[in-house]
């Protein structure tokens, strides 16, 4: 079940809409995800944060916040719990947490992927919390989400407030009409140079996009974005899932798999003691 209110749901773009995304590299839907949806969200992410959840913390990707906000002063990005904080970056593998994988399977994110994909199976590339806390965060340069690793490139990302996002919070920064081509193809996660962000990124040339928590933004991976800091005491929580063709593989590691999310071979959440008991 998704929703309690899944009768009202929005669970198809319009044809508009996906002009739109195509043509700008995002797409703002206001309100998609119901009130009561995104506490319990938030809830969920806050027992984890906090060590009072029932899972398997050593599958989670944790990742601390820097302590001066400069990216490379981030934590390590690495498996198991780093102590009970609602001061954490990022965290990854949510993709099988139930109330995450739920959320991923949201009918209108099936759409835009059937968009995509042409209607193939869909994995999940990586599904995230990210976070910058009241008075945090963690500056994110300018780049375009491309791992050179992979044999293909993806072209959809949900991303979910959680909270509100703002100017002074550090809402995601984007270039609209970026996503044709790759800026620097030659970096492993598509960074830009500080010589490229000033020329395809300057301040003249920048959407914020600002948020209510339960608003969604559809982002083309290429699509040039950033973020700040958080200079207020609102915290900017969101959730994060980039889709990709379920035949993507691993250019170094042959046999890497990704979970898939819409089609015939579909995962199920993993609870604590499954995981455990497979361990």
């Amino acid at each position: 079940m998704i929703s309690a209110k899944s009768k009202e749901m929005k669970t198809h773009l319009t044809a508009d809409e996906w002009a739109q995304y195509e043509q700008e590299g995002y797409l703002v839907l206001k309100a998609l995800i119901t009130p009561d949806w995104i506490e319990r969200l938030q809830n969920r992410i806050d027992a984890i944060m906090l060590g009072k959840a029932d899972t398997d913390y050593d599958s989670l990707l944790m990742q601390l916040d820097s302590e001066n906000g400069e990216y490379d002063s981030a934590g390590k990005q690495s498996s198991g719990f780093k102590g009970a904080t609602r001061n954490y970056r990022k965290i990854q593998e949510l993709e099988w947490d139930a109330e995450f994988l739920n959320l991923m399977r949201h009918p209108l994110f099936e759409d835009a992927c059937n968009r995509a994909y042409a209607n193939s199976d869909v994995s999940c590339y990586r599904a995230m919390f990210m976070n910058k806390p009241a008075k945090r965060g963690t500056f994110l340069p300018f780049h375009q989400d491309r791992w050179n690793f992979l044999d293909r490139d993806q072209e959809l990302t949900v991303w979910v407030a959680l909270d509100p996002a703002t100017r002074e919070n550090g809402c995601v920064q984007v270039i609209p009409r970026t996503h044709r081509e790759l800026i620097n193809p030659s970096h492993a996660s598509g960074f830009l140079t500080d010589g490229q962000a000033a020329e395809f990124a300057p301040e003249e040339k920048r959407v914020y996009v600002e948020l209510e928590a339960g608003d969604v933004v559809l982002l083309h991976n290429h699509l040039i974005h950033g973020s700040d800091r958080n200079h207020s005491s609102q915290s900017r929580r969101a959730f994060s899932a980039c889709f990709m063709d379920s035949t993507t593989r691993h250019l170094k590691n042959q046999l890497k798999t990704y979970p898939v999310i819409f089609g015939e071979n579909a995962i199920q959440a993993k609870t604590r003691e499954t995981t455990l008991s497979q361990s």
